[in-house]
């Protein structure tokens, strides 16, 4: 046991909770190690591989400041256990720093264009960017859309799953995997997609951030991601670096290239940085801080609409970018199909039955499209809304007077059906008179029968159909609070430390020696008062007592370990 251990350990025996989890969680501890107290943690912490894999992960100004020795960084470096309360780097820290830094001496010394402004975009570059920023927007709303109703699955190492990938570039959400990609990561750092049990869906803020505007919509999602960049890109007045210096800011980390050029590549999508490399107008308050200027950017979009052409041929097509809240309403009605400006969309009875689904009616619909049409609503169009109308309802779920779910039908053909539906098995549907119960929760078994393809229709206690609402999960916990993670291992090791700090370093020293059977000098109070020091191969530990074999008098000692006083190697 070193000094260094020693000292950590009384320095994490002395945190609180959270700011325990904190530092487990920045050194990606497990919560399921097998550390019994704490000079095991502080033991595990510095560790030459752990110390490697924490340098891995800092940004290049702390690890300029962990080399020179300087103030700098010292408390992000002390919540990292890499240096003690006073700036001072452990040793084992400072002996793995300079082994990194003799490796790769450029990674040790601060960026040549760190202070650099960047350059202004011209005018042509910013009205590209704004067209970005129009399509990538429209692109996310695509994407929440279609988590809304049916989850996107993950795999073992984070990404989307391919079936799903396949699923949104067929149905036109998405161009490309790599635009999937940088659109997740985007909409988990704006707050608008939930990750649980390896699925993506979206979350509760984004039916707000769906019903915004275009520029609100954007100035979310760009705060979002400023804020959710790693330290070594944040800038000290709460910003960010220029783009143009990410691909520097952490020189030992293998994965950062990779990285830094995603960010690069969701920062041109959002308008923060021309591919150039040129800042943009409405982006300069954002680096420096402060929130972004939506007014300047709106000033280079096209102006939204609020009309529309429906067409014989059951189309509607807006001649411009529609409102964001129009253009939403009008799609859980209709598919849309072309993805310009100028947006083309086509009603079909299943777009209307998803529609009806979502608590619209024959009544709602034609409302809506009489408010929104330029030229009426074709005979067409009228008429799939009657036939649709008449036809969904068929099937009707409610609470009888047992507080059972009762799925009822006039159509005993339709009855059958659901009867010996295996894809229904799981809500146990059994035969009731002329209606099937079950014990699950109505709205469950209104979407089972919904996302089934079945015309069904949920029903207050009243008889009167009612909207359903698709429950989602709860939002995963803020990475702010780590500590329920590490409950249990925090617990364990404040179980087993003691108060007396001295006697508990004692008792370690001595575990360590039997086990490595190590010679160590033992300096043992007598009943006198007085002082002796055995030279010791220690062999054993337990009742109270150190056993070794004498190494001078070549006998087996037997040290009552309340009278030893000091331990070290001989």
């Amino acid at each position: 046991m070193t000094t260094d251990e020693r000292s950590l350990a009384t320095w994490l025996a002395s945190r609180e909770d959270a700011e325990l989890a904190e530092t487990f969680a920045l050194r990606s501890v497990g919560p399921m190690t097998s550390w019994h107290d704490f000079f095991d943690a502080a033991a595990g912490l510095l560790d030459a591989a752990s110390v490697d894999r924490a340098l891995t992960r800092l940004p290049r100004h702390a690890l300029v400041a962990l080399a020179a020795g300087s103030g700098a960084d010292q408390p992000a470096l002390t919540r990292l256990a890499l240096v003690a309360p006073d700036g001072t780097p452990y040793a084992v820290v400072a002996d793995r720093v300079a082994a990194a830094k003799a490796a790769s001496p450029e990674a040790f010394e601060e960026a040549t264009d760190a202070s650099a402004p960047p350059h202004r975009a011209d005018d042509a570059a910013a009205a590209a960017a704004a067209e970005r920023v129009l399509a990538t927007t429209g692109a996310l709303a695509d994407l929440l859309i279609a988590t809304q109703h049916t989850p996107l699955a993950r795999t073992g190492a984070g990404p989307v799953s391919a079936v799903d990938r396949k699923r949104l570039i067929e149905a036109g959400a998405i161009a490309t995997p790599e635009e999937l990609d940088d659109l997740v990561q985007t909409a988990d750092a704006a707050d608008l997609l939930d990750s649980t049990d390896r699925e993506w869906t979206a979350s509760d803020e984004a039916d707000a951030w769906l019903e915004s505007s275009t520029t609100e919509r954007w100035a979310r999602v760009v705060t979002g991601l400023r804020d959710t960049l790693r330290p070594g890109l944040r800038s000290a007045t709460g910003g960010y670096e220029p783009p143009e210096t990410w691909a520097q800011a952490y020189p030992l980390d293998p994965e950062w290239p990779a990285e830094a050029a995603r960010l690069r590549r969701i920062a041109v999508r959002w308008g923060l940085v021309t591919p150039e490399g040129g800042e943009l107008p409405w982006t300069e308050p954002l680096r420096a801080g402060g929130a972004p200027d939506a007014a300047a950017l709106a000033t280079l979009l096209p102006a939204e609409i609020d009309k529309v052409y429906l067409q014989a041929d059951l189309s509607a097509i807006a001649p411009g970018p529609l409102a964001p809240a129009l253009d939403l309403r009008l799609r859980r009605i209709a598919v849309r199909e072309s993805r310009a400006q100028a947006s083309t969309y086509r009603f079909t009875t299943e777009s209307l039955v998803s529609g009806m689904t979502e608590g619209e009616t024959a009544a709602s619909i034609r409302s809506f499209l009489a408010e929104l049409s330029l030229t009426g609503i074709p005979q067409p169009l009228e008429y799939l809304i009657t036939s649709t109308a008449s036809r969904h309802g068929l099937v009707r779920v409610r609470v009888d007077e047992n507080g059972y779910t009762a799925v009822e039908t006039g159509d005993y053909a339709v009855l059958g059906a659901l009867a010996v539906d295996q894809s229904l098995r799981p809500l146990g549907l059994v035969q009731d008179g002329t209606a099937l119960v079950t014990r699950v929760e109505r709205d469950v078994v209104y979407w089972s029968l919904a996302d089934a393809r079945y015309p069904v229709v949920a029903v207050d206690a009243a008889g009167e159909p009612e909207s359903v609402t698709r429950r989602r999960r709860p939002r995963r916990a803020s990475s702010a609070s780590d500590a329920p993670a590490y409950a249990a291992l925090i617990a364990r090791l404040r179980d087993t430390h003691e108060s007396d700090a001295d006697a508990a370093w004692l008792g370690r020293e001595l575990e360590q020696a039997v086990r490595a059977r190590a010679v160590i000098e033992v300096a043992v109070r007598l009943p006198d008062g007085s002082a002796r020091s055995f030279t010791l191969e220690a062999t054993g530990l337990g009742g109270g007592r150190l056993r070794g074999r004498d190494r001078g008098a070549d006998i087996e000692r037997t040290l009552p370990v309340s009278s030893i006083v000091n331990v070290r190697p001989a």
